[in-house]
């Protein structure tokens, strides 16, 4: 009889453990907050990988152009040159202007 107690209660054990690996499994794949948001969370997580690495990209970009900016007197005369229109000392500045055809 003894033997029968301790056999019923391992078995009753076994069986809450068995329900509640269950219903554990139930909410990991039903509910919005398991499985779901894992798979939500992952695609984001792709998607912030790449815009961080063409942000790092431009950065390094920018910084060689800053590093050649401070460096470099070559790359501001440039600039001055493509941005601000000016004109070295020893320069000829000649500006070219397209023919009207407009005949009125």
């Amino acid at each position: 009889m003894d033997v029968k107690v301790k056999l019923l209660g391992r078995s009753w054990l076994t069986f809450i453990i068995f329900l509640l690996m269950i219903i554990l499994q139930g909410k990991l794949w039903v509910d919005p907050e398991g499985y779901p948001k894992t798979l939500d969370l992952r695609l984001a997580a792709k998607t912030q990988l790449k815009e961080n690495k063409s942000l790092s990209e431009r950065n390094q970009l920018l910084e060689a152009e800053i590093y050649d900016l401070k460096h470099g007197k070559d790359a501001a005369d440039e600039r001055a040159r493509r941005n601000l229109g000016m004109i070295g000392k020893n320069e000829i500045f000649y500006m070219v202007v397209p023919r009207n055809n407009n005949k009125n």
